[in-house]
This record gives C-alpha cells, structure tokens and sequence, in this order.
C-alpha cells in the first residue's frame, strides 16, 4: 500500500518501477503429453534421444508491469528480455550432423554469483536502460529478485557502479524468503509461457531458445497486467 494513503483511502501501489527477475529450465519436450486429435489426423511428432536426458535450457526472464493509457491502448509493453544461460563450444568430433570444431550451442550447467552478476551487468541493466521510458529515468528502479544463493547481494560494487551510470538509479531488491508467488514470474508467467512453448516441437538447443523467446514475445501485456493485479491483491 502507499503509506500515504492508509488509512483513509487505501491504494495499491502501481509497481511501474518494478522489474521482476528469475531464472527457469525449459525443456524441449515432456515425458508424457496428452493429445486430442481426430479420427484421421496423424500423430504428433515428438524428438527426443533419450526420455531421460531430454535437452533443457536454463532462462532469465525480467519483466515489468505494463502501461496503458486512458483508452486502454498500450503504451509501454514492459518485457524487458529473456536471456539463456547458454555458451558456444567447438565440436570435438564429426558426426552425422556436423564436422568437428563446428561451433554448438551448450547450456550452462550450474549457476554462480560471477554468472549472475555478468547477466545482470551485461544484459538485464543495458536492456532496462534502453527500454525505459525517457521521462522515468529519475525514478529509482527496483530489480526484484528471490534469496537463492547464486544471486549477488543489493551492495555489490560492480553492479551499483553500472547500475547508477547514465542518470539511472537501478537498485536490486529481495522478496521474502519461501514466497515464490509474491514474483510474477512464478505467479503466472512462467506457466503461460511454458504452455505457449510446448505447442512447438523442437529438436536443438538453438531451436528451443528460438521458440521460448517467440513464446515471451507473444504474450499478450493485458494477461501481464492481470498478474500483477492479482500480485496486489
């Protein structure tokens, strides 16, 4: 609530200078999947070496609430960016697919503070400032994040050093512990855009983040703004 306003007329705060931050795995595929076709149309095609080992791909998703004017046309749509936690690798060997020292895309294992600081510093803060509404840039802007152990804390250095560069006034902050759903990410987003995905088969690494970020940008800012009302309420 706006400290203001309490407690005569109690008001939300709006959230417009928050941006929502978190990392989730996407897979090319599930194990099991069900399907409702007719009586002539053909099975899906579904890929996958083995069900075991299906191919995964670790994102970080930042978003914010979305802005729309009087007439409830979007004026700011408020998806910041989705970023995999991939790197690129020389193949060691030939095989049926490509030659060796063909360069693959991998998807990094195991997350660290160096990792999240170098997504934060060169990705999710040059994507903010390139973003934000010119006329906002004197409002503080709160990176909203959760208290896992890879992630840097609110003091780190380097990243207040980029993040008060240009005239912004970016600050990092945490949610409660054991309070996944005060995050919008996992609220609502993240299972839409899981959903959105799944409807494309996909069969490398490179395909999966095409289509997950096809998913991101697809998603509809009004479904966006519903799940930051229902964060409010």
């Amino acid at each position: 609530m706006e400290s203001a306003t309490i407690p005569h007329d109690p008001t939300f705060k709006a959230m417009y200078n928050i941006v929502h931050i978190d990392e989730k795995w996407f897979y090319m595929t599930k194990k099991s999947a069900n399907y409702y076709l007719l009586p002539d149309e053909a099975d899906p095609l579904r890929y996958c070496k083995n069900k075991n080992f299906i191919g995964k791909v670790m994102f970080l998703v930042a978003i914010t609430r979305p802005r729309f004017d009087d007439e409830g046309n979007e004026t700011f749509s408020r998806k910041i960016g989705v970023f995999p936690f991939v790197t690129k690798e020389s193949a060691k060997r030939t095989s049926v697919n490509r030659v060796a020292y063909t360069l693959e895309t991998t998807h990094i294992t195991s997350m660290t503070k160096e990792i999240s600081r170098s997504f934060l510093i060169e990705k999710v803060i040059p994507t903010i400032k390139e973003k934000w509404p010119r006329d906002d840039i004197h409002i503080p802007v709160f990176i909203h994040q959760d208290n896992v152990i890879s992630h840097i804390k609110d003091n780190d250095s380097e990243f207040c050093r980029v993040a008060r560069e240009d005239g912004f006034d970016i600050r990092l902050m945490f949610q409660p512990p054991n309070s996944p759903y005060l995050n919008v990410l996992d609220l609502g987003f993240f299972s839409v855009i899981q959903a959105l995905h799944y409807k494309e088969p996909t069969r490398t690494i490179d395909e999966l983040i095409s289509v997950v970020v096809k998913s991101f940008e697809s998603f509809p800012s009004i479904v966006s703004n519903t799940i930051f009302l229902t964060l409010q309420t």
